[in-house]
């Protein structure tokens, strides 16, 4: 496992997903597996065998997690736009409240 994270290509792996594509993800994820659940159980029904509802559940369920669970580019289109950090005037870092210079003892 150590040597992956010496390979460059390994780093420029992009490994976030945004809100919206989360949202996008749960919406893409439940509708297959409702779909795959209908779909089952009336191709069960109709060949009176409930082994295969439950083959077309799993390949649903195993379609939705390939399409879901990678961080794919669809899911991470509206990054989130953070504020610039800002440094505190070095007197500012320096002067800390006695409050916090001090640790409380635990009884």
């Amino acid at each position: 496992m150590m040597m992956l994270k010496n390979l460059p290509f390994v780093n420029s792996i992009n490994t976030h997903m945004d809100y919206k594509g989360q949202k996008l993800a749960e919406q893409i994820f439940q509708s297959i597996i409702v779909a795959s659940a209908v779909a089952g159980f009336i191709y069960g029904f109709i060949v009176e065998q409930f082994g295969w509802t439950v083959y077309i559940v799993l390949a649903g369920f195993a379609l939705s997690c390939l399409l879901t669970l990678p961080p794919w580019p669809v899911f991470r289109r509206h990054p989130l736009k953070w504020q610039p950090s800002v440094e505190a005037p070095a007197e500012t870092r320096e002067k800390q409240p006695e409050s916090v210079k001090k640790s409380k003892k635990h009884k």
